[in-house]
């Protein structure tokens, strides 16, 4: 009965408190169900969030707990864990796209070169003023996790709190002179890794829940200016980008080789540093996402990971190995 002591401790008494369960994407799921309650007109203001302590857990205990997302009966007995889940979906990708296996991973060690920049300069995250030097052969030549993910293709296990406030648009106009807008929402769900084998290496139920979203709002891929996207690996970068529609199939590797996915090219991934330096508290990551968009949109950022002009933000969240899939639109809400 967590969500009850956490809403009494804030001082928020007898108000209804709801927990969600989307593992890694359960923090999206509430930020998603307050925007529906909020719209509806049924409640005027709601707060919605997560936390999550996991490095303490020591990285044995926490595989095996975070294992525990996926399927009871078929996977997690059977000692999969999620590095073993990227892992299949790294050669899964090189086979279906025809991308030398080395060449793919060069390519993916750009993703986490990129989000190591934008972490060492951003107070917040778990690798702040660290890895700024990495290079394709650190990369490459750090030890194997699961092959042919190695220890900087993965993201860290974290601690971490984040919450958001989401309000109509009249108590917005009270509490801020810089209100976002949610424009546009979705998501979707789906079966086990196995069960998902006609669609592998892309995740079926992003592309859903994404054009829900983007069919809300109006706009098309080409609209968003940054977007904050479930990078808990760094194959995941090119899944997620090019399901969401930034690049095409089998390309997004070669964007991250031409700076496209930078801030300063077609759009911005990560500036925040994503989840493989910003960090992954599982429940609160969908939170933090949110957050770093609406302080991209508002220009309160670093200046270093400052996305100029930056009027639409996305989110991308990913629960499990493609169970739960969340992904939301802001718009700035001035001139």
């Amino acid at each position: 009965m967590l969500p009850a002591y956490a809403a009494e401790n804030i001082g928020c008494l007898y108000v209804p408190a709801n927990r969600y369960e989307g593992a890694c994407a359960s923090a999206s799921m509430a930020i998603r169900d307050a925007y529906m309650w909020v719209a509806s007109g049924y409640y005027d203001i709601v707060i919605a969030g997560g936390v999550e302590r996991a490095a303490t857990m020591g990285t044995g205990l926490a595989t095996r707990t975070f294992a525990m997302f996926s399927d009871a009966r078929y996977e997690y007995p059977a000692g999969v864990t999620f590095p073993a889940v990227f892992a299949m979906l790294t050669h899964l990708y090189a086979s279906k796209y025809n991308i030398p296996l080395q060449k793919l991973r060069e390519q993916m060690a750009r993703v986490t070169i990129q989000s190591y920049k934008h972490g060492a300069v951003n107070p917040k995250a778990q690798f702040y003023g660290k890895n700024a030097d990495m290079s394709v052969e650190k990369v490459l030549g750090s030890f194997v996790v699961c092959s042919p993910l190695t220890l900087h293709d993965c993201c860290p296990f974290s601690d971490g709190a984040a919450a958001v406030v989401l309000a109509s648009e009249a108590v917005a106009k009270k509490l801020t002179k810089k209100p976002v807008y949610v424009t546009g929402i979705g998501q979707a769900s789906c079966g086990t890794l196995s069960n998902q084998s006609d669609y592998l290496p892309r995740i079926r139920a992003r592309e859903i829940s994404s054009q829900q979203a983007y069919d809300m709002a109006g706009v098309k891929p080409k609209d968003i200016d940054l977007c904050e996207l479930h990078d808990c690996f760094s194959i995941a970068s090119l899944i997620a980008t090019e399901g969401l529609g930034f690049f095409d199939y089998g390309k997004a590797g070669e964007a991250w080789e031409k700076g496209q996915a930078d801030i300063g090219g077609k759009i911005a991934i990560n500036p925040s540093g994503g989840l493989k330096s910003k960090g992954h508290p599982i429940g609160a990551t969908g939170a933090g996402q949110v957050y770093e968009v609406v302080k991209q949109l508002r220009g309160e950022v670093e200046p270093q990971r400052q996305v100029p002009d930056a009027k639409r933000g996305m989110t991308d969240t990913l629960g499990g190995d493609g169970g739960t899939l969340v992904n939301m639109i802001f718009e700035r809400g001035w001139q």
